[in-house]
């Protein structure tokens, strides 16, 4: 294997020692991991295991990375996950492999729950780099919820994002009952996200587009760049974490689903 998703190092370091022990039956987490970086998949997996959402969005995810996260949650931590990818393009910069057959890199969901119905749809437009996004119905607690996670253009390509998210709104306004997560690279008060604040509320109660000073950053960059977007859905609470494995922080959100 060559390239970033070779095989983890053997020092790395241990498991948070206030990690939860079992998955959260209502908590849904986002996290855009940093692609191409170094960090190791245990690692990653124990930043995930600290939380153990019900439901995890990935971005920037190499296909092989999120089955080896899943296997060391497995094995390290006792938490067991189903996955569906949401590949958009092969690449071997970013995810290895050999040159006749890189790596798949986009996104990923886990749930604990199994996941029907997925649909995996690429941009027409991703700008820079292809982009999608990718639907599953799973459970978040006891309930049937369709699960959107997005990563949109980056920052400084505006114009396509309001053309990828015109693309995606609609369909998030089918259902109603859903979760969008994901590293959507604008803040709360850009022009191109109005049409999902129509839809649905940050799962931040203090984050709105006319609060966007109050909302608390998720990047390294001191932006908030990523969402827990909720359809018909309550949150309870949420939490920004700090990570020293990616440049985005992990956000995760406790949910009400009456």
């Amino acid at each position: 294997m060559l390239g970033p998703s070779a095989p983890d190092g053997l020092f790395t370091r241990a498991q948070p020692v206030d990690a939860v022990k079992d998955i959260v039956p209502n908590r849904v987490m986002t996290w855009n991991m940093c692609n191409p970086c170094k960090e190791s998949n245990v690692e990653r997996a124990a930043e995930i295991a600290a939380y153990a959402p019900q439901v995890i969005g990935l971005q920037e995810a190499c296909a092989r990375d999120v089955e080896r996260i899943r296997e060391y949650l497995e094995s390290l931590h006792g938490l067991v996950y189903h996955v569906e990818y949401g590949t958009v393009l092969q690449n071997w910069n970013r995810c290895g492999g050999v040159p006749w057959n890189p790596g798949g890199y986009g996104q990923a969901i886990l749930s604990a729950a199994p996941m029907t119905d997925r649909v995996n749809v690429e941009y027409p437009d991703g700008g820079s780099e292809d982009r999608g996004y990718l639907a599953v119905t799973t459970r978040v607690g006891d309930r049937s919820v369709r699960v959107f996670n997005t990563h949109l253009a980056q920052r400084q390509q505006a114009d396509v994002r309001a053309e990828q998210i015109r693309a995606l709104a609609p369909v998030v306004a089918r259902y109603d009952r859903a979760v969008l997560v994901g590293d959507l690279n604008a803040v709360p008060d850009a022009p191109e996200l109005a049409p999902l604040w129509k839809l649905a509320t940050d799962t931040d109660p203090e984050c709105r587009p006319a609060l966007a000073g109050d909302c608390e950053v998720t990047t390294d960059w001191q932006s908030k760049f990523d969402y827990v977007f909720l359809r018909g859905i309550t949150p309870l609470r949420h939490e920004v974490r700090l990570t020293e494995v990616s440049d985005h922080n992990l956000l995760h959100t406790d949910l009400d689903l009456g």
